[in-house]
């Protein structure tokens, strides 16, 4: 099936911006990255919902209640590289899935490399589920995130098992980074028809965030460490995307931990593009992510995506 006129114009929009030129220097420029960040959303839709904005170490949360009367908590971990974010992007997709469930949902705003490092960084993912656990059951508590904010949930849920700790319900990973350290030999082939990202950016980026751990410990790179225990899981991946060669590397680990997974693979899709804007692709996918959280599955039946089960 051929890809949408929106997916094209979404093409032109990510190379006019420049990202791949951005991503591909080292040192990253962080500054010029955190341009595009958006820490306080506008517009009568977040005037209205933002219910609740408070501070966990040195984390903001930002409290987004459409439904006054759920029960049920979405941790949305934003992506960019640990060095930005969130983006507008990340804004406009807790508005439609605010609207669209029946979910609170916790903006988590956490802090930054190369000012702080990825212990620091992972000590206020785990504070700021300890405090959701304070106000949710764990079974009502759905954990989403894009690029490294995958990473987060997955090496928070991978300390929550090791401690024999509660996890939460479910996770949606949507272009997690699996390993910081980029060796896996088939990046290089995909690093040359990726239209976002670059290897020796993101590289540069993970060095900033790693302070004295190796880029393969399991805190920075999940894919070294265990996934036995998980909850649910769903990871969505793009074939034009440097970081997929991981992510079905962990898919195929997390299988064989008999964890109940499901792999959307995007033909031809850029990186976290479910979240991305106007591209007919990017609704259908983050309409099928509102389905899962409803608790009604639907897969797709298109031909440009795949579904996985185990």
């Amino acid at each position: 099936m051929k890809q949408s006129f929106t997916y094209y114009i979404t093409l032109a929009v990510i190379k006019l911006k420049g990202l791949k030129r951005k991503f591909s220097q080292d040192p990253i420029d962080y500054d010029v990255i955190r341009i595009d960040d958006v820490c306080h959303p506008t517009g009568k839709f977040f005037k209205k919902y933002i219910t609740n904005s408070f501070r966990i170490l040195n984390s903001s949360i930002t409290e987004v209640k459409y439904n006054r009367n759920t029960d049920k908590l979405l941790l949305f971990i934003h992506g960019g590289a640990f060095i930005s974010g969130p983006g507008q992007h990340h804004w406009d997709t807790v508005k439609t899935l605010a609207k669209e469930t029946g979910y609170t949902i916790w903006m988590c705003n956490y802090p930054k490399a190369p000012e702080y490092k990825i212990s620091e960084i992972s000590q206020n993912i785990d504070a700021i589920y300890k405090v959701a656990l304070g106000y949710y059951q764990p079974n009502k508590i759905i954990c989403i995130g894009d690029s490294v904010g995958g990473t987060l949930i997955t090496a928070m849920v991978q300390r929550l098992i090791a401690k024999n700790e509660s996890v939460p319900n479910k996770l949606v990973l949507v272009s997690p980074v699996m390993d910081a350290s980029f060796s896996n030999s088939e990046i290089d082939k995909i690093d040359l028809i990726d239209p976002m990202l670059s290897k020796k950016g993101l590289l540069s980026a993970k060095k900033m965030c790693a302070g004295n751990y190796d880029l393969k410990e399991p805190i920075i790179s999940p894919i070294y460490g265990s996934f036995d225990g998980f909850p649910e899981t769903v990871i969505y991946v793009a074939e034009k995307d440097i970081t997929y060669p991981d992510q079905i590397l962990a898919y195929k680990k997390i299988q064989k931990a008999n964890v109940d997974i499901k792999l959307i693979e995007g033909k031809n899709m850029p990186h976290i593009w479910p979240f991305l804007p106007i591209m007919k692709e990017a609704q259908i996918a983050l309409n099928q992510i509102i389905e899962n959280l409803n608790q009604s599955y639907i897969p797709f039946k298109m031909t440009d995506f795949k579904s996985k089960k185990d």
